[in-house]
């Protein structure tokens, strides 16, 4: 999925004259388990011509990972690279359109025809209502 997620990026950012200003460089990087990992993807990014790197963490909050894993990660993959820049982005979840983004999601879900379990219980109109956990 994040290869997918970033595909789409990298449409967007080539489509965005600011990117394409700033000769955006868009790679995909794992914490651990995977590769390429973050000290792979910066050796890319700086192979590629940034001067500057953002990490930015796949995760909804901003938890041990990305508060101090992932910082220190990327700290270690920077010193190989005097001179470049880097810093990493908040989360997902914390995104201002996040609010707009579960909305449009359970607007969507509402919209389907299949429903789990016994009947759909239908919403003020207009107004779906959600349960998150």
């Amino acid at each position: 999925m994040i290869n997918e997620v970033a595909a789409r990026f990298r449409q967007q950012a080539e489509a965005s004259e600011a990117a394409a200003a700033a000769a955006c460089v868009i790679e995909v990087a794992h914490m651990e388990l995977a590769e390429p990992t973050i000290e792979q993807a910066f050796d890319k990014c700086v192979a590629a011509g940034a001067k500057a790197v953002v990490l930015h963490p796949f995760f909804l909050s901003p938890g041990r990972h990305v508060s101090s894993d992932i910082p220190e990660l990327l700290a270690a993959a920077a010193s190989r690279h005097p001179g470049v820049k880097w810093k990493v982005s908040e989360p997902l979840g914390l995104a201002p359109l996040m609010p707009q983004l579960m909305n449009d999601a359970v607007a969507a879900a509402l919209q389907e025809p299949e429903w789990q379990g016994g009947q759909a219980v239908a919403a003020a109109e207009g107004q779906p209502s959600v349960a998150a956990s």
